[in-house]
């Protein structure tokens, strides 16, 4: 192939997609395939009126990675495009595995930059080893989808090379005179992605050559049937999300794969990690089964769902607070508080929420609870225990120990929209209303 035929199918992926005068972010590792990405799209920019920029992500992993962001930095400077530096350190997360860390991280670096467009090099042969790996994984109808040719992330994820085979990049960039990075953990067998690439695709390569295309059909299949899906789930959570929770009942009356369907949907929407498919049985099964009464909590990489009173919760894991707390207010807007991971806001309100002048007759804090609080939320309404009070507000159990408490002095002011009576703002005075963000 030509390269003004690569050129041009490339144009046409990218017009089709992308409007004039839009900014154009290029994922640039320095390998062929992202070269030959920056090389194609530079010379478009013009005719389209593109802005385009260029991130290299430097993983402080190969002992060339100075020099590979050296060579990025200059390629970028001789065609005169801004160039953007992300460090990442894998070290926290080697736990993960070093391909899967760098992935992530680099995923991470990459979305500090969102804005317009995010082009990224993969192409054919990409698409084939991913599905591949994904189905040797045993991943579900989503997973097989592969990587779709446009995806909106922070910004819209595009793959303008997702049908090019790499051969048709080499040759591209054999016939263009262009210098790439070759990175020499590419031919390392110990990663997965290599030895199917060095291993296993030229064995399938000699009986099925148009294997690259049979694959991408389909991984787009699997992505038609995983929209049908998330349709699906779409239409059971219309009903049986409420907020931030899901109906228990709504999933006991589903069948086992529609409620697992479910289940996965008001995770991703509540932007948790998707669990393994055995994990995902599981917390099925414990949200099911489990005793009226039982506190049920399962965690997953870094989630933790939990169920009270037929409502199911997902969520962060909860940071441990176990020392007692105490931090100032001193009419700050907002707070944030991070052994609880929330934020605090402090709303002005007349004639409503907590009166500002009662605030002013001693030191203000938030506190944590140690027990044995009480408070009166009316005028002629009795004393009540804070344990009650938060029972009947349905706040569920994990988080009442962790609702930060409004003192003023000694005398508990607020707590989770509750104003005790004697510092409720009056019709015509300065007030403040006191919300959380968890």
């Amino acid at each position: 192939m030509s390269s003004v035929n690569l050129l041009e199918r490339v144009a046409q992926q990218l017009t089709s997609l992308v409007p004039p005068h839009s900014r154009l972010l290029i994922a640039l590792s320095g390998g062929v395939d992202s070269v030959v990405l920056l090389h194609l799209v530079q010379q478009l920019k013009t005719r389209f009126d593109w802005q385009l920029h260029a991130v290299h992500v430097h993983h402080q992993i190969s002992l060339h990675a100075d020099s590979w962001a050296d060579f990025c930095a200059q390629l970028c400077a001789d065609y005169g495009i801004p160039f953007h530096l992300e460090h990442i350190d894998i070290t926290p997360l080697q736990g993960l595995g070093i391909e899967a860390a760098a992935r992530q991280l680099r995923y991470q670096a990459l979305a500090k930059h969102a804005s317009g467009f995010l082009l990224l090099a993969h192409h054919a042969d990409d698409q084939a080893e991913t599905l591949l790996l994904q189905l040797l994984r045993g991943t579900g109808v989503k997973g097989a989808a592969a990587m779709p040719l446009l995806a909106q992330r922070e910004c819209a994820w595009l793959r303008p090379l997702l049908n090019v085979t790499r051969v048709e990049i080499v040759d591209y960039a054999r016939a263009q005179n262009l210098a790439w990075i070759e990175d020499d953990s590419n031919t390392d067998t110990r990663y997965a992605r290599n030895f199917l690439r060095l291993n296993v695709m030229p064995v399938l390569a000699e009986k099925f050559p148009a294997y690259r295309q049979t694959l991408s059909r389909s991984a787009q299949h699997f992505a038609e049937a995983a929209s049908l899906l998330d349709e699906l789930a779409a239409l059971d959570a219309a009903s049986s999300m409420v907020g931030k929770t899901l109906s228990l009942s709504a999933l006991q009356a589903l069948s086992a794969s529609r409620a697992k369907n479910l289940l996965r949907y008001f995770l991703q929407q509540r932007g948790a990690a998707m669990p393994h498919a055995v994990q995902l049985e599981e917390l099925l099964m414990q949200l099911l089964t489990a005793r009226d009464d039982a506190r049920v909590c399962v965690s997953f990489a870094g989630w933790q769902v939990r169920r009270y009173q037929g409502a199911v919760y997902a969520q962060p894991a909860l940071p441990d607070c176990s020392e007692p707390l105490c931090l100032p207010w001193q009419n700050e807007a907002a707070i944030v508080w991070l052994p609880l991971n929330t934020q605090i806001h402090f709303l002005a309100a007349h004639g409503q929420g907590i009166s500002l002048a009662k605030l002013s007759h001693a030191p203000v804090t938030l506190r944590l609870r140690l027990g044995g609080e009480t408070l009166r939320p009316a005028a002629k309404a009795a004393m009540r225990t804070l344990k009650n009070l938060l029972q009947e507000q349905g706040v569920p159990p994990w988080l009442r120990s962790r609702l930060p408490l409004l003192y003023c002095g000694e005398e508990l002011v607020c707590v989770a929209g509750l104003i005790a009576a004697n510092f409720q703002a009056e019709a015509d005075e300065a007030g403040v209303d006191m919300q959380l963000t968890l």
